[in-house]
């Protein structure tokens, strides 16, 4: 059994039987005389004052190393795990990664610039007359890909 584990469940044994102790004490204590009973809940107040606090649940490790500075002392505990290898490894995700968004910033830019190049392919090859300009769904007209395939002849 772990010795934090255990220590927590004495202290819980500990607080169940102080708790029926008192609940005890109390059921009796309404049959004493006024002043008797003034003194023992002064008595009470006091001892839970005293009450000892539950302590922090503490994680312990041992100290990889012992520091000597002089007259002062200082405790290493190591890295957390992350050795040359798991360094290496951090080192070369961050890589991947920026490599990675390199990559999508490079295809995105490309497939504009080949967007527009077809568009204006489109608009210096075609025979349109100079009305087709000035309509509003001109520009739709030509990423659908219809321009040469319905196009009228305007002569």
């Amino acid at each position: 059994m772990n010795t934090n584990y255990s220590h927590l469940h004495q202290e819980t044994l500990q607080n169940r039987f102080g708790l029926r102790v008192a609940a005890r004490l109390s059921s009796g204590a309404e049959a004493l005389p006024h002043d008797i009973g003034e003194r023992l809940r002064v008595a009470r107040e006091q001892a839970v004052g005293r009450r000892k606090q539950p302590a922090a649940v503490v994680r312990r490790r041992t100290a990889s190393a012992v520091s000597l500075n002089g007259r002062t002392a200082t405790l290493s505990f190591g890295d957390d795990g992350l050795g040359f290898w798991g360094r290496l490894a951090s080192a070369a995700l961050v890589v991947v990664m920026a490599a990675g968004l390199v990559a999508i910033n490079v295809t995105q830019s490309d497939s504009r610039t080949m967007e527009v190049a077809n568009l204006d392919a489109a608009l210096l090859t075609d025979d349109l007359p100079p009305e087709a300009y000035a309509d509003p769904g001109f520009l739709q007209y030509l990423k659908t890909g219809s321009v040469g395939t319905n196009a009228p002849a305007a002569r």
